[in-house]
């Protein structure tokens, strides 16, 4: 099948000028005519229609082209080229669009198919069509962007040409930032391409970071030869909330007032959301415990004195010089004001999360860490999340010259309507001043609603704003909705959201939107899936 389109522009003055003496003519027959005339409607469609192109011209300034469009098909049977003409005709007319034969005319419409531009004149009275430029750019036959980024990582394929989707997200020079908002309904793909991401980047020697809440990325670590870590009443690996890490200072504040800006998050997800009196208690409450240690806010008092005093370079305080949280529920025991905090540690001092009240015995030097936090259960995942979240950031920060990448799978718990302000912002800055780090931030989550509901969506959106790379997998109406608040979501690309298939996602990389179907080898799959049966159906093979 050859397709061959033409354009001819109209002049405007000439063509605003027969409007309107066309509309004065059918105005006048409009008044005049007897409503009982059969073509009553023709005049009346005809009539607006001319003052619609008109003002068009006039108010936007369109301008008018006449477009012909010319369909070639052929065989070398007389009978499939009959085939083939009944179907192309059936496709065309079911999307609304008159189609005509040209008996007698066929020679002049092969010479259409070659290219000599030439659109000769028997056929131009029956294949003309007016369309205003804002119609016509919708013919332009390239309407498909392509990403491919030389030294990128493959994703998969453009759906409309098939091109092939290379993406380099730490590119700075193209993109602003490398971070990833990863959408889908469950079952829709979104983690087989999170997990492709990760393997992807693992051979190229990049820093990952996983928060793993539904113990989805194990397998996966397990054949990488990463590190998994496990919080929960029956792990044996612990993570001190009161670690001061000496990676962890930032540019703007000493190392004691940034811990307790973050532990001030991490107990607002604890007590519920406290207030500004509650808070100011709970601060002064918190450089007490760290003076019982010697620590106050001077930098200094994180090193080790002696060796501080005596030694070229000075070693950190370690987990073993930190306090504990029997130590903080013990303080806040001391006094009337602060019981009620005291009795809500009970759980992670002598109850069920006692596993948060242990010094930190886990060393990370692996390329590949998962976290995974699948035991703490549905209602103390958000602990488990704020907690190693703010443990990788302090490894983020560590080397800028590094690439890395962060992934929060499940980023609505501390984002959402069940987290707060002070953690939402903890996030919302990782994803802000990440690029600075050489990092990338990884936003994956089904319930979109739930990411838009904390303070009217505006954490939700400044991530989404924040992240370069938007993926949206199958979605449903509802969450579609809630996405085209915040989104610059054609009316097509609704449709086209709602109806992907497995595997396949509709991707805004900077300025350019690509439908793609994601791309997988055999042997990748079996890595994903620790040679359990592949999803041979789900994915092609490439």
């Amino acid at each position: 099948m050859n397709i061959s389109i033409f354009y001819e522009k109209q002049d405007t003055y000439k063509t605003i000028r027969d409007l309107t003496y066309h509309i004065g003519n059918v105005g006048v027959d409009l008044k005049q005519s007897s409503q009982n005339r059969q073509d009553i409607d023709i005049a009346a469609f005809t009539y607006n229609d001319a003052k619609y192109i008109r003002k068009e011209m006039q108010v936007n300034n369109e301008e008018l082209y006449f477009l012909y469009i010319y369909v070639t098909t052929f065989s070398n049977d007389t009978k499939e080229l009959e085939y083939l003409l009944n179907k192309l005709e059936g496709i065309l007319q079911g999307k609304g669009m008159q189609t005509k034969r040209a008996y007698f005319r066929q020679e002049q419409g092969f010479l259409t198919a070659l290219p000599i531009v030439k659109n000769p004149l028997e056929l131009k009275e029956a294949a003309k069509r007016n369309v205003l430029t804002s119609g016509l750019i919708a013919t332009y036959p390239f309407i498909s962007s392509a990403i491919f980024d030389e030294e990128g990582i493959f994703i998969g394929t453009n759906i409309y040409n098939n091109s092939l989707v290379f993406l380099d997200r730490y590119n700075t020079d193209k993109y602003k930032n490398a971070n990833i908002c990863i959408f889908g309904t469950s079952g829709a793909g979104k983690s087989f391409y999170t997990k492709l991401l990760v393997l992807r980047n693992r051979l190229l020697g990049i820093e990952q970071y996983i928060i793993d809440p539904d113990r989805e990325y194990g397998e996966l670590c397990h054949n990488l030869g990463g590190t998994l870590l496990k919080i929960g009443p029956s792990s044996n690996t612990y993570i001190n909330v009161f670690d001061i890490r000496q990676e962890s200072i930032e540019e703007e504040k000493g190392y004691l007032a940034n811990k307790i800006s973050k532990l001030i998050g991490f107990f607002n997800l604890v007590f519920g959301n406290l207030n500004e009196e509650e808070k100011a208690i709970l601060e002064e409450k918190l450089i007490e415990l760290y003076q019982t240690k010697g620590i106050t806010f001077e930098d200094k008092s994180l090193y080790k004195n002696e060796e501080y005093k005596i030694s070229i370079k000075p070693i950190f305080k370690d987990t073993y010089d930190m306090p504990i949280l029997e130590e903080f529920y013990e303080l806040l025991g001391k006094s009337e004001i602060t019981k009620k905090f005291q009795i809500k540690l009970i759980p992670f001092v002598k109850g069920s999360l006692k596993f948060f009240n242990q010094y930190t015995n886990v060393e990370i030097n692996n390329l590949l860490i998962v976290a995974d936090i699948y035991e703490l259960g549905e209602e103390n995942l958000k602990y488990g999340m704020y907690l190693f979240t703010d443990l990788f950031w302090d490894k983020i920060k560590k080397d800028r010259t590094k690439k890395k990448a962060i992934y929060l799978d499940e980023i609505w718990r501390l984002i959402g309507v069940t987290s707060n302000k002070e953690v939402a912002s903890f996030i919302y800055k990782i994803f802000k001043t990440i690029r600075k780090y050489g990092g990338s931030s990884v936003a994956i989550t089904q319930d979109i609603s739930d990411l838009f509901s904390l303070e009217e969506g505006t954490y939700g959106k400044s991530i989404l704003n924040n992240s370069e790379i938007k993926t949206f997998f199958s979605l449903e109406e509802e969450n579609i909705r809630v996405l085209e608040e915040y989104t610059n979501l054609s009316e097509k690309e609704k449709i086209e959201i709602k109806s992907l298939k497995r595997g396949e996602c509709l991707m805004f990389i900077a300025n350019e939107h690509i439908l793609t179907k994601i791309e997988a080898a055999d042997f990748e799959k079996n890595i994903i899936h620790g040679g359990e049966k592949n999803e041979e159906n789900s994915y092609s093979n490439r």
